[in-house]
């Protein structure tokens, strides 16, 4: 810390903080280093080298064009950045790093959803790309994304070169980019043009069948980058939708929620006011960097919400019977429901780790088999349609869900009749995503004794069948043959096919915990979902006391 003091050029704003921080404050800041989890590299906004600051993204950013450099001839990037705080600020500096480095750099002139990033990459034709985002993380949270000259997240053995380079790097305060202005002179920096847009708002829009549309929609971005997008798509699809006025704007504060994400109820909270007056059918909600899509379906008198296991679910019956392609790709905390429709229709799932940068691997790999993609997602509302990008798009989602609302509604049903349908014909499945908070150090510990026993003890109240551990032992995907990563991850299977899987957050100082059950009626399966939290909650409470 002292050598962040003594820094002459310190950003002000950052040595006034640290100035004020108490010593538990100063210790959390610096006591490691940010690191890359399934997401990228996230953390809260500040001073030290567990922070998101420019001092902290100079060393990544020097790291990762050192990676670029190595890999490709003539090398180039595209950057785009989220509504939060700094989210600019740090776009450029990125920039800067980049540039100065000798690589080629387009940055968008406005906030940017990270699918469109994706798109952006391919479209370009760029060595890779960067996202400065934290999703749904709360305000005080910034985040950093890299990308792979296909649109994809890096994986863990690109990831590893990355922190490689890192590691090599000079230290945080003698990475001095040269300016904007002399970047742009020397033509190592210029901005993406309109047309990236236009193509990509076309082929999204190219998901549509064209029905005749009777669906009300509401839209929220909840203060994010989807909502100029979002606005021109449902416009030209010829919806008639509202969007929430007040969460149109992007603002990195997030005033009119407590938590910008689509999978708590609590930020529909606006859009739910309006649908009195505004009756939608269907509320749709993505979150800040608009990868990810939240629904909401009026029925029998009020709204419900869906979880990503059961929209995926819709989304997969609707496909398998109007789509064109025999690969869904999913996660190995995805419930089995998808890949029991799938088989179905004689569709094959590819399950990958958690991340959408294992699903974007598995489209680069069927791309060269005799093989066509259908569908991508994961439990946590994140899904693709289309080849076009390599991460999950909630523009894609909002477009078919909405085509797939529509044509129930022509038929007289809505999606939570689909559902039902869904759940007669396959069977009962219930999902449910428990996240433990353990923040700093003394959190960290915690979740690593809450692991380690759950490994290594015996359970009997469990009567575990089978169990894996994605850490120690090696997994294929079928399909591409693919050897899974090494992962901190436990899955516990019952005789009754339900499941629970446990891992730490990639991106967050939480502990996961997933519960999937599935049984022959509602109410069995509701049953068997709260015998089994009651007893994962007693085990996490006897571990840690």
């Amino acid at each position: 810390m002292n050598k962040w003091l003594e820094y002459s050029q310190l950003d002000e704003k950052l040595k006034e903080e640290l100035l004020k921080m108490s010593p538990e404050e100063q210790i959390d800041a610096f006591y490691t280093d940010l690191r890359f989890g399934t997401g990228g590299m996230r953390g809260i906004i500040g001073p030290g080298t567990n922070r998101m600051n420019i001092y902290t993204l100079r060393k990544a950013n020097y790291g990762y064009g050192k990676y670029i450099l190595k890999h490709y001839d003539n090398p180039s990037v595209v950057i785009a950045y989220d509504s939060r705080n700094q989210s600019q600020t740090f776009a450029i500096d990125s920039a800067r790093v980049l540039a100065t480095l000798g690589i080629k750099v387009y940055i968008f002139k406005k906030v940017t959803p990270t699918p469109e990033l994706s798109f952006a990459i391919r479209y370009l034709q760029t060595s890779g790309g960067i996202v400065i985002t934290a999703s749904h993380n709360p305000p005080q949270y910034n985040g950093y994304k890299i990308f792979d000259n296909t649109g994809c997240q890096l994986v863990p053995d690109l990831i590893t070169e990355v922190i490689e380079e890192i590691n090599k790097a000079p230290d945080f305060f003698e990475i001095n980019p040269l300016d904007v202005e002399t970047l742009q002179q020397q033509e190592k920096i210029s901005y993406v043009c309109c047309d990236v847009d236009k193509k990509y708002l076309q082929l999204v829009a190219s998901l549509d069948n064209n029905q005749d549309k009777k669906l009300k929609i509401i839209y929220t971005p909840l203060h994010g980058t989807g909502g100029y997008l979002a606005n021109q798509l449902l416009s030209c699809l010829g919806y008639d939708y509202l969007c929430v006025p007040e969460q149109m704007i992007p603002d990195a504060t997030f005033p009119t929620v407590t938590y910008p994400n689509p999978e708590d109820q609590n930020a529909y909270r606006l859009a739910l006011t309006y649908a009195k007056d505004f009756p939608a059918d269907l509320i749709a909600a993505s979150d800040p960097d608009a990868d990810r899509l939240g629904i909401a379906v009026f029925a029998n008198g009020k709204y419900h919400f869906l979880n990503g296991n059961q929209t995926g679910a819709i989304f997969i019956e609707y496909l398998c019977k109007n789509g064109n392609g025999d690969i869904i790709i999913n996660t190995i905390v995805t419930s089995d429901l998808g890949k029991r429709i799938a088989n179905a229709y004689n569709k094959h799932v590819i399950s990958t780790l958690t991340g959408f940068k294992y699903i974007g691997e598995q489209m680069n790999l069927i791309e060269q088999m005799n093989h066509r993609f259908l569908f991508g997602y994961e439990e946590s509302y994140g899904y693709t349609l289309l080849d076009i990008v390599r991460d999950k798009d909630s523009l894609q989602a909002l477009v078919k869900i909405s085509e797939i609302a529509n044509y129930y509604k022509l038929q007289n049903k809505t999606l939570l009749d689909a559902l039902e349908e869904i759940y007669e014909k396959y069977g009962y499945f219930i999902e449910e995503t428990i996240n433990m908070t353990f923040a700093g150090i003394d959190g960290s510990k915690k979740m690593s004794r809450i692991i380690d026993y759950l490994r290594y003890h015996n359970i009997p109240e469990l009567n575990i069948k089978r169990k894996e551990d994605y850490l120690y032992e090696d997994y294929y995907t079928n399909i591409t043959h693919t050897l899974l990563p090494k992962e901190n991850v436990l899955k516990f299977y019952f005789e009754d096919e339900s499941w629970i899987a446990i891992r730490p957050s990639g991106t967050e100082p939480k502990l996961k915990i997933y519960f999937s059950v599935n049984a022959r009626t509602l109410v069995e399966a509701e049953k068997r979902l709260d015998d089994l939290k009651k007893i994962m909650n007693n085990i996490v409470e006897r571990v840690e006391q």
